[in-house]
């Protein structure tokens, strides 16, 4: 389905139907050529005509309730490629509830395009009215990927597209919890965030002995459009190398590239609000960046009381991401959730990215089940009406991101105040590195308002590194930045902590 002609009909539901064989069997003239330059070419012809949003649900979908929506199951012997010679297959989620809008999904084999279509038989479903209404819609509201993760005899889900731009992943061993999106714009603006969607997916068949996954995606939104390609390597950890190429429909000047979503409730630096008996919930502890000039830096998340946004300034970002660096059940004490097990996500810009900064979003919530945490990469300059900016990055899922082998890294950062004179006190664990001694290392700190008190560094035996307490009169200031480098030489050995004290 390529060329001009295939983006001005964005809706057209195809009529191949996926059976027990795990193949769709679709008639010849169901079936397009399909090239990368298939989704880039839609994306143009959809920048150059006026958006069209996606057509609404029949209310008798859009107005199921979570228990209801949660009863409609995929059939797992209509998984796509489910008993095809591939270690991959496709399982599809029905529209409805939160997910107000269908998307159409195709597969790739032999180098042409087939829709997968919808019948009565795709979906269990509460009563047949609900399956009925599914059948009519003829479309999806994303789908997950099955690949055997964790042990050669089970697919295991290791991957999800749903809902706007939003996909989670997971490597072996791991349960879901960050997400990354496709796009940010606006976000935190007193305008309101735009959210671009991914209307259009193809995932193309891998070879019986693949390792890895293609699929793409057209966005769409009201200000830009936009062909996305992921190579998908599940694995320890799964790796996703995103190629996309943006084409504005008008100028945009606050978009956020390589965005993740995550949600911090509480922990050691910011104590919950009311009793919890699990001392921390989180998907991810804290931001982690590596700049242009190789500085690693640190920065723990908060529950703020009102919007924090934070922006770090740099040119050609080696990497950024939102990291879950605790991996001890004691501290999260949460036999459901599984946070100890929750990923991490890091970006790895691939060629220059430019001048910019890392943006950092902390929203107040009250409830762990909202994503209250942004953090992505924004252009400085703005992208232009019609003139295509491409960008590519490699997003991988770890449990922690890979540290040089000579720096330590921080493992808690924990807030209080000093016994002795009732002051603000921070204290920041770093792990063991090679070569480093307590006893010779210096932190380097500053705070950019008030007074900085004491600084003291004591070994921590228990992380084999050092502990270093941070003690600090703000005066009256509303806020405090702080910034904590341990030097050694003159040189550092530990990741730069920074980090905001807000006055409660």
């Amino acid at each position: 389905m390529g060329g001009l002609a295939a983006g001005l009909s964005l809706m057209l539901p195809g009529a191949g139907m996926a059976g027990p064989s795990g193949r769709t069997e679709p008639a010849a003239r169901d079936t397009e050529p399909f090239t990368r330059d298939t989704v880039v070419n839609q994306a143009r012809a959809l920048a150059s005509q006026p958006f069209r949003p996606l057509a609404a649900l029949p209310a008798g979908l859009q107005d199921l309730d979570y228990d209801a929506y949660r009863k409609i199951r995929y059939r797992k012997d209509e998984a796509i490629w489910g008993q095809a010679p591939t270690p991959f297959s496709i399982e599809l989620f029905a529209p409805g509830s939160l997910y107000k809008h269908g998307v159409d999904v195709f597969i790739v084999e032999d180098g042409r395009s087939r829709a997968i279509a919808v019948g009565p038989e795709s979906f269990e479903a509460p009563n047949p009215e609900i399956g009925a209404l599914i059948s009519k819609v003829a479309q999806f509201a994303g789908f997950r990927l099955h690949y055997p993760l964790n042990r050669p005899d089970y697919r295991d889900e290791f991957i999800v597209f749903q809902g706007a731009s939003y996909l989670r992943a997971v490597s072996k061993g791991q349960h879901y919890g960050l997400s990354a999106r496709g796009l940010a714009i606006d976000v935190a603006e007193p305008t309101g965030e735009e959210f671009p969607t991914f209307r259009r997916f193809w995932i193309e068949r891998p070879s019986s002995r693949a390792n890895a996954i293609v699929a793409h995606a057209l966005l769409d939104s009201p200000r830009v459009a936009g062909a996305y390609r992921f190579g998908i390597y599940p694995g320890a950890p799964t790796t996703i190398d995103v190629d996309a190429t943006l084409i504005p429909r008008a100028p945009l000047t606050h978009i956020g590239l390589g965005a993740l979503t995550s949600m911090f409730m509480h922990g050691a630096i910011d104590p919950p609000d009311r009793p919890d008996y699990r001392p921390a919930v989180h998907d991810s502890l804290g931001l982690a960046m590596v700049t242009g000039q190789g500085e690693r830096l640190w920065r723990p998340l908060a529950n703020p009381a009102a919007l924090q946004v934070s922006a770090f300034v740099d040119e050609n970002p080696k990497g950024f991401g939102l990291i879950q660096r605790i991996r001890d059940f004691s501290q999260f004490q949460d036999l459901e959730a599984h946070y100890d097990k929750r990923p991490s996500a890091w970006v790895a810009p691939r060629g220059d990215w430019g001048a910019g900064f890392v943006n950092l979003v902390e929203i107040p919530s009250p409830f762990e089940g909202n994503d209250n945490i942004v953090a992505y990469w924004r252009p400085s300059r703005p992208l232009e009406p019609g003139v295509a900016f491409p960008f590519s990055y490699r997003l991988t899922w770890p449990n922690d991101y890979p540290p040089p082998q000579d720096i330590a890294t921080v493992g808690r950062s924990a807030f209080g105040l000093d016994l002795a004179n009732g002051k603000q006190q921070y204290v920041v664990d770093y792990g063991a590195a090679p070569n480093i001694a307590a006893g010779e290392v210096t932190p380097h700190v500053s705070v950019s308002t008030g007074r900085l008190l004491e600084t003291r560094i004591q070994p921590n035996p228990s992380t084999g590194g050092f502990r270093v307490f941070v003690t600090f009169d703000p005066g009256s200031a509303p806020l405090c930045e702080i910034r904590l480098q341990p030097l050694m030489n003159g040189n550092p050995v530990g990741e730069t902590w920074l980090n905001r004290w807000l006055r409660s």
